[in-house]
């Protein structure tokens, strides 16, 4: 059954109005050209996953509160931060099928708006007057910065194993997943049991969420995916997929294919590459680890009671699986 994000936020459809008030009154700013770029920024809204998690995650504990809508507008506000930075540092022209914020207004302009971001998430924490909350979403911030670090040395060094992999994305991505959960809990109940079992919900979440990522960048289509795509073979970065299919060749046959797949990419000929990495089974086993994770995922919620809200939890997990863009 086709599972359809509507249908997943229905039961929070009134919170996420509200969320939306406290999100935009919270990036705010004296300043013209930042208000600008925020709306620019706010133009190509996504999907808003990891706000949903911390709602759905303060109901599933209690109640959402406002300090839970505080939360997910602190968790969305530090992605967006990432995601502005990311786009300098991959010199990417595209986010979301809309021209990229660096692209429209400069590297130095983005760089800049991107620290606001990142400073009104961790200024608007102290909000919440909660210390628990404040380690863990500072904590989080420097885990995306290492893991995006850790991608970068091993796209220029090598060395990228499936271990390391692994690492890089529950740093860069999931770690984010899991502290949207964690503050919905957190803000939420008093019950630390609880705050770990979604924290462990959104971190396996999330590594299944970036796996799809990676999938998309070999299999999708740029007007679907919203981006370039084929970027991580251009830029010598190993997702899972590309990882488990060298492993299978010897060293002189993994040159080769390295060789091939760069031209592939850079000539734009993406059914070449897909093709190449299907062969070697790359994109099934990504799959099964999709299927994986997402398992553990919905085996975190095991404790707790069936309600709308575990529900809707469980669907964002198939959601992902499903997803295509």
């Amino acid at each position: 059954m086709k599972i359809r994000l509507s249908d997943i936020v229905a039961p929070i459809v009134d919170d996420l109005k509200l969320f939306h008030q406290e999100f935009e009154n919270a990036l705010r700013s004296e300043v013209r050209l930042v208000n600008t770029m925020v709306r620019y920024v706010l133009h190509s809204r996504g999907k808003h996953i990891r706000p949903i998690l911390t709602i759905l995650s303060a109901h599933l504990c209690g109640q959402a509160n406002l300090n839970s809508l505080k939360a997910a507008t602190l968790v969305e506000i530090l992605h967006i931060a990432t995601l502005v930075h990311d786009d300098v540092v991959d010199e990417s022209d595209l986010r979301r099928n809309w021209p990229s914020l660096r692209r429209v207004f400069n590297n130095k302009k983005a760089v800049l708006i991107g620290d606001y971001f990142l400073a009104k998430s961790l200024s608007n924490i102290i909000r919440l007057r909660n210390f628990r909350a404040l380690e863990v979403l500072s904590n989080t911030a420097e885990r995306l910065s290492s893991g995006e670090i850790l991608q970068l040395e091993k796209a220029l060094l090598g060395g990228m194993t499936e271990e390391v992999y692994y690492q890089m994305v529950k740093d860069k991505t999931a770690s984010l997943f899991g502290t949207a959960c964690e503050l919905g809990a957190i803000t939420a109940s008093e019950d630390q049991s609880k705050w770990e079992y979604l924290r462990q919900f959104g971190e396996n979440l999330g590594i299944a969420f970036q796996i799809k990522d990676d999938l998309f960048d070999l299999t999708g289509e740029k007007g679907t995916v919203g981006k370039p795509v084929a970027f991580d073979v251009k830029k010598n970065v190993r997702t899972l997929p590309l990882i488990y299919a060298l492993k299978q060749l010897e060293p002189k046959e993994r040159r080769q294919y390295l060789r091939a797949l760069k031209s592939h990419a850079r000539r734009g000929k993406l059914t070449q590459l897909r093709g190449a990495i299907e062969e070697g089974g790359g994109i099934d086993y990504a799959n099964k680890r999709i299927q994986h994770f997402s398992d553990a995922a919905i085996e975190s919620l095991a404790s707790f009671s069936d309600s709308e809200y575990k529900t809707a939890l469980i669907n964002i997990v198939h959601f992902n699986a499903q997803r295509t863009s």
